[in-house]
């Protein structure tokens, strides 16, 4: 099946909440259970000041560690870029560093330049980076596992293939939504109604904000404002979950 292509509405949506918040309203669909579907904590926002970033899995993998036979260095960059055009919407960079543990930097300056000016929104790796401070300089968002001077032996394997980084399996074209608290994927056929729900979601966690920010806490008052908050959760999962079921099935 292609990827699903999203509505520049919906994707101006996603970005305006944080990845935590993506992943709450995702739950309430009980698609998949809650500990699933997102990177773990070996993945780190490189820039966490950065806003969060919506894209499109553009897949591949490398290894560093041996040179690759008769090609070297960057050889199959040019492959990627291109590529980029088989995706719906704007490419995230997804890469599995096959070396365990990484030996040298899957991406720098040059890579991060070369995917932003061709319509990349970020960078997301299971090795390593470098060029920090270039690289943040571009105000390109960039996800890895760590940081290594060094680009040993560089060169992509396979592109547009399924790859596994911070233990999330991850499709050519799958929807990724991440910020400073890490990556989540996205079903694409909740897509929109995730990006529409947030909203709602976020007003349903500040009843309890709002009552602290009001005053001394009482925990009576606590204990219903906490109430209150749940139940309009519960409502807008019962909600979404009717609306979906049907084409979920």
């Amino acid at each position: 099946m292609p990827p699903r292509e999203l509505s520049e509405r919906t994707l101006a949506l996603l970005r305006r909440y944080d990845t935590p918040t993506i992943a709450n309203v995702i739950e309430l669909f009980g698609l998949r259970p809650r500990s699933t579907g997102y990177m773990d904590g070996r993945i780190r926002a490189l820039f966490p000041e950065l806003p969060p970033v919506v894209g499109c899995a553009a897949t591949a993998q490398m290894r560093c560690a041996f040179p690759r036979p008769e090609r070297a260095g960057y050889a199959g960059l040019e492959e990627q870029v291109r590529r980029f055009r088989e995706l719906p919407g704007p490419p995230i960079v997804v890469i599995q560093d096959l070396d365990d543990p990484p030996v040298a930097a899957s991406f720098g300056e040059i890579m991060c330049a070369s995917y932003q000016a061709f319509g990349a929104a970020g960078i997301i790796t299971s090795g390593a980076a470098r060029d920090l401070e270039q690289v943040r300089r571009l105000k390109f968002p960039a996800f890895a596992a760590g940081v290594i001077c060094a680009h040993g032996y560089s060169h992509l394997l396979a592109i547009h293939e399924p790859v596994r980084v911070g233990g999330l399996a991850v499709h050519p074209g799958d929807w990724l939504h991440a910020d400073a608290n890490g990556v989540t994927s996205i079903p694409a056929e909740i897509a929109a109604e995730v990006a529409e729900a947030a909203e709602e979601y976020v007003a349903a966690e500040a009843v309890v904000l709002e009552f602290l920010q009001a005053g001394p806490p009482d925990p009576a008052r606590y204990a219903e404002a906490r109430r209150e908050s749940l139940e309009r959760i519960e409502q807008l999962g019962r909600r979404l979950r009717s609306k979906a079921g049907p084409r979920m099935a």
